[in-house]
């Protein structure tokens, strides 16, 4: 995990010196890799840093027919406005989704959390980032096929309480549901593509967050 001293100390690492960690020298039979971040990439891993988030920097991959992984990052916390905020089962997520992800999990998550729910954000749980595969019915590769999207499920609040999409959005007490409301719309306003469970019964039980998209919010 590294914060942003640590990120920088990788990123020299990694395009000065060719050196990897040493799990990440066997390339997938089924990916080829590169480990030469662009300068936008540096850029963004260096903004990330100053989040204060938790995470690890990743090789580029191409598997083919559509589906990668460019300038993505292994994301395991985030900070909120107290402490940081540990994510679970997040995969490959690209560098300006993260970013996103963490602005709105401080701004939009943790402090909605501690003003309708009166207690403070303690972890997300996501339903995966990246993953090859198409848009469901359709001939169309997902957003998670370039690690574009995060899937988020529930959220865990420091009181214990864990507000789920699935069993909150239309079933939870009425705060609760204003919670989830709130969150959502506040998606919307930062991500490109935002879908719920209003959607369809595919979003039943997450939050679908994208960057592309020209704020599609359902």
């Amino acid at each position: 995990m590294y914060r942003a001293t640590a990120t920088i100390v990788l990123i020299l690492a990694l395009t000065g010196c060719g050196m990897v960690p040493e799990r990440k020298r066997q390339p997938s039979r089924t990916a080829t890799q590169t480990y030469n971040p662009s300068p936008s990439a540096r850029q963004c891993l260096a903004e990330l840093g100053k989040s204060n988030a938790s995470f690890t920097p990743l090789p580029d991959q191409y598997y083919g027919g559509g589906c990668s992984t460019l300038n993505t990052v292994r994301l395991s916390a985030i900070y909120g406005d107290e402490k940081s905020l540990p994510v679970a089962n997040l995969g490959p997520v690209a560098c300006p989704l993260a970013n996103t992800f963490a602005a709105w999990a401080r701004y939009g998550v943790d402090r909605a959390a501690r003003q309708i729910l009166g207690s403070g954000l303690a972890r997300i749980e996501t339903m995966g980032s990246y993953s090859c595969r198409n848009v469901a019915g359709t001939g169309r590769r997902s957003a998670h096929a370039t690690a574009n999207a995060i899937d988020v499920g529930a959220f865990i609040l420091e009181d214990g309480r864990r507000i789920s999409l699935i069993n909150g959005w239309n079933n939870g007490t009425s705060q609760e549901r204003r919670f989830l409301r709130v969150v959502h719309q506040s998606a919307c306003k930062r991500f490109g593509t935002v879908l719920g469970p209003d959607y369809n019964s595919a979003h039943r039980d997450h939050f679908h967050l994208e960057t592309s998209g020209q704020s599609f919010c359902r």
